[in-house]
């Protein structure tokens, strides 16, 4: 198997089951204009997380990761005209890049854009009363997921169903060796997961347009 294959594959799953959407087109383009890294979930990804947070009854969602807010409006179409999507996002030119794309999808008005270093403000949200939080999707910098998933199970409630992203790292994760600090970040984030009790957890490995990599999925017991 190649990324070449995995990519054509992925081309027919979006061709499919996820429609053309110019609102998430445009905030692509965007974002490539606004010279944002190109690490924004795939399309069929963000169908997925949209699907995630529309199952889980998701009324309050927390971001950790906004970008350029691709994942964001799937997120924020998912939850109801009076939801609410926190979102976490440390570099304020993202964040500017990631509003335009919001407003130009429609839906603003049900997301809370926070700038900032995520481990400054999540204490902040925690002490505006804003959990708990229904779905929480991280995916932000890997060093710090333990960090992050300790806030998540925080701002949980029995049910709150978490996402980690780029889990699996093009196979790293196993390799118990490695010195890059994302990997490092990422068996801490499985190693939390596991001694966790509150968590009923799993994960799965995804080939695509965004290469070898995978999911974590969790729920608050």
């Amino acid at each position: 198997m190649s990324q070449k294959q995995w990519s054509r594959v992925d081309d027919y799953i979006v061709d499919r089951l996820v429609p053309q959407d110019q609102a998430l087109e445009d905030s692509l383009a965007a974002n490539k204009a606004a010279g944002l890294p190109a690490i924004d979930v795939s399309p069929n990804q963000g169908k997925l997380l949209y699907l995630f947070a529309r199952m889980a009854g998701a009324r309050r969602v927390l971001e950790v990761g906004t970008l350029g807010g691709y994942s964001t409006i799937w997120l924020a179409r998912a939850v109801p005209s009076d939801g609410r999507v926190v979102t976490l996002e440390a570099e304020p030119r993202h964040a500017e890049v990631a509003r335009r794309n919001l407003d130009r999808a429609g839906v603003a008005d049900r997301v809370d854009i926070r700038v900032g270093p995520a481990l400054d403000t999540l204490p902040q949200i925690e002490a505006e009363g804003l959990a708990p939080f229904d779905l929480i999707f991280i995916d932000a910098d890997k060093p710090n997921n333990p960090h992050y998933l300790a806030w998540a199970v925080r701002l949980a409630r029995p049910g709150t169903v978490i996402i980690g992203d780029n889990v699996v790292r093009d196979g790293a994760v196993a390799d118990v060796t490695s010195a890059d600090p994302g990997v490092i970040g990422t068996r801490q984030f499985f190693d939390m997961i596991a001694a966790e009790p509150r968590l009923d957890a799993t994960a799965i490995q995804t080939v695509g347009s965004k290469g070898w990599d995978g999911l974590m999925l969790a729920i608050v017991r």
